[in-house]
């Protein structure tokens, strides 16, 4: 009889990250007073502190409303790289980095990506906007895009698109309308 490994950690749902913090020891003492106060550990106080300052943290302020960090997270966030870099583009440009400019810049130019339309000119267009994004296209070249961006690949390899209208040269024409009214008339009747 097989025995379970014992080796595996518990239940994979709630994924950490360890991150190393410095904190002088004037704030490292009241923090482990704070843990202690609430009966924690100081990673599981530093952890629950973070995650309150974030409704404190203001992303978006105007006359009439205030948006946190907090507020946002729910919309921010995502499992996939792509969405949530995207996400965060579209909401807040100015919290990019120059290397994620870089990137976001690619990711607008490239019609493969959003929903549009053919113009009275016949060419692609579209808006860079929240509903115009296609998801899917973008995690399937989210890759190309990032090492592009980058400079481990060159522009050449970015996904292309059908910049204007295609014709449909292979399709018949309609037929020419006659003088008499009979279009589609034989000269050769077989009678």
């Amino acid at each position: 009889m097989n025995e379970p490994d014992k080796r595996k950690g518990g239940s994979k749902l709630a994924r950490s990250e360890t991150v190393t913090v410095r904190l002088d020891p004037k704030l490292r003492y009241l923090a482990e007073l704070a843990a202690r106060k609430q009966r924690r550990s100081l990673s599981s106080y530093i952890e629950w502190a973070v995650e309150d300052s974030l409704a404190h943290v203001t992303l978006r302020e105007d006359m009439h409303s205030r948006t946190s960090v907090g507020e946002e997270a729910s919309y921010l966030w995502d499992v996939d790289d792509a969405d949530r870099f995207a996400k965060l583009a579209l909401r807040y440009p100015d919290l990019l980095t120059h290397d994620e400019q870089v990137r976001w810049k690619l990711i607008r130019e490239s019609g493969l990506l959003w929903r549009g339309r053919y113009g009275a000119n016949d060419k692609w267009s579209w808006e860079v906007k929240e509903d115009g994004l296609l998801y899917d296209r973008l995690r399937e070249h989210w890759a190309t895009f990032c090492a592009v961006a980058d400079g481990s690949r060159g522009a050449e390899d970015l996904p292309t698109w059908q910049k204007t209208k295609p014709t449909s040269y292979g399709a018949p024409k309609p037929p020419a309308k006659s003088s008499t009214g009979f279009d589609d008339m034989d000269d050769d009747i077989p009678f």
